[in-house]
C-alpha cells in the first residue's frame, strides 16, 4: 500500500498553524511569568496641584488663541455678508478685488488654525514645555516602584489601552502617589479578600507615628 502524501499547500499550512501555536504557547508562558500592575495615570495628575497650575495656564493659551481665530473668521463673515449686499452695484474688477481679498482671509484663517492647533503646532509645544516636565515626574515615581516592588510590566489603566477588566491587588497607584509625596485617599476602596495578598497602601505618615512597612509582594 503507498504512502499518503499531503499536497503541498497543505502541508504548508499545517506548518503554518503548528508554528502559530508554538508562538502562542511560548508567549502565554512568558506573560504568565511576569509581574504586572497598573496605575491611573488621570487620577495622579489631578491629585498634583503643579500639574493643576499648569493644565490652567495651557488652557488660558488655548482660549486666547481659539478667540483669535473665531475673530479671523468673523472678519470674514462680515465681509462675505458685505459683499452680497453690494455686488449688484460693483464692476467686475471690483468683484474681483473683493473676492480675492476674501479669499486671502480665508487662507490666512486657515494657515493660523494649523499653526495653532495643527499637528506639533504652538498648542502642542506650549503642553509639551508646561505638562511634561509634570509627568516626567510620575514616570520616574512609576520606575522607582517598578523596582521596588520587583514589577516586570506597569499600565496606564486611563490611557487608551483598553483594560477590560482590573483586579484592584495589581493596582499600584497609591504606591506611585506617596513616590510624589501625595496624599492617599485610597482611591480603590480595596477590600480584603481571603486567600489574596492586596497590596494597600501604607497608612499616611499623620496616621501613625511609627515607620510602616508594606505587605510583600
Amino acid at each position: 500500500m503507498s504512502d499518503i502524501r499531503y499536497p503541498k499547500s497543505k502541508r504548508c499550512m499545517k506548518t503554518r498553524w503548528l508554528l502559530l501555536l508554538l508562538q502562542f504557547v511560548i508567549v502565554t508562558y512568558s506573560l504568565s511569568a511576569q509581574k504586572l500592575g497598573y496605575i491611573d495615570m488621570e487620577y495622579i495628575t489631578t491629585k498634583m496641584p503643579d500639574y493643576q497650575k499648569a493644565q490652567a495656564e495651557l488652557d488660558k493659551f488655548s482660549d486666547r488663541w481659539a478667540k483669535e481665530i473665531q475673530d479671523k473668521y468673523a472678519e470674514i463673515d462680515k465681509l462675505q455678508r458685505l459683499y452680497q449686499a453690494e455686488e449688484v452695484l460693483l464692476t467686475d474688477e471690483m468683484k474681483r478685488k473683493r473676492q480675492q481679498e476674501i479669499n486671502d482671509k480665508e487662507r490666512e484663517a486657515r494657515e493660523y488654525n494649523n499653526k495653532i492647533f495643527g499637528f506639533e503646532g504652538l498648542l502642542f509645544q506650549k503642553k509639551k514645555e508646561l505638562i511634561k516636565p509634570i509627568t516626567d515626574q510620575v514616570y520616574k515615581a512609576s520606575e522607582r516602584v517598578c523596582r521596588q516592588r520587583r514589577l516586570d510590566m506597569l499600565l496606564d489603566k486611563s490611557s487608551d489601552f483598553v483594560i477590560i477588566y482590573s483586579n484592584p491587588v495589581h493596582d499600584y497607584t497609591d504606591y506611585v502617589m506617596e513616590e510624589l509625596g501625595l496624599v492617599t485617599d485610597t482611591k480603590n476602596n480595596k477590600t480584603s479578600t481571603p486567600g489574596v495578598n492586596t497590596p494597600a497602601a501604607k497608612p499616611n505618615a499623620t496616621d501613625t507615628p511609627n515607620k510602616t512597612t508594606k505587605p510583600k509582594q
